[in-house]
């Protein structure tokens, strides 16, 4: 799968994508994430069969954690490394990864001393959680709070580093936290539960 694909995926899996707080408390397991892979496929697959008839497809937390480990490390954008993602409640997400902030930094045009991301250097933990809205195939995710390491940070300073490493020919400016989203695969909606996503075509 590409790098686009896999971003579907992990939306449509929970509902966000990203690498945007809380790690899933399951392990990984190998069972899981063939589990997913499985299901991706299906779900691809009555995306060629259009139905008026709804089609569900659940999806667990610890499946998607588990296809994070275990597929889709050659997906995952250089500089990110264990992305987890949480489903906290109705709607609610949350997501973590540890990520290279000195990449990020140096894409910068120079700036002013006072620019917050001068002084977020190294690999750190990136959280954020927000609520997704999915309907008429059309998804929006609305950030709530977002932290590196212990420290909160401002939308503006999540939105570069998401802008950085979400970057593709096809979108060299990256994904912005605002803009709606398309979901792939005739996806309908997405109905967002604690601990699992259900995904209807």
């Amino acid at each position: 799968m590409t790098r686009t694909t896999i971003s579907s995926v992990l939306v449509c899996a929970v509902g966000a994508a990203s690498i945007v707080v809380v790690s899933a408390d399951v392990k990984a397991s190998r069972r899981d994430a063939a589990m997913l892979k499985q299901k991706v496929a299906a779900i691809n697959a009555l995306a060629d069969k259009p139905s008026k008839v709804a089609r569900r497809t659940i999806v667990t937390e610890s499946e998607v954690n588990s296809y994070l480990v275990y597929e889709a490390r050659e997906q995952i954008p250089v500089g990110v490394v264990d992305p987890a993602i949480s489903v906290i409640g109705p709607g609610r997400l949350s997501g973590r990864a540890v990520v290279d902030l000195d990449a990020v930094r140096r894409q910068k045009a120079p700036t002013s001393l006072l620019d917050p991301m001068n002084y977020l250097m190294g690999r750190l933990a990136v959280t954020a959680v927000g609520t997704l809205k999915t309907a008429n195939g059309i998804g929006h995710f609305a950030l709530e709070s977002s932290s590196v390491g212990s420290v909160p940070i401002p939308k503006i300073l999540l939105q570069e580093i998401v802008s950085y490493y979400s970057r593709s020919p096809e979108k060299p400016g990256g994904i912005s936290l605002d803009d709606p989203f398309p979901l792939p695969a005739r996806i309908r909606e997405i109905q967002v539960e604690r601990g699992q996503a259900i995904i209807v075509q």
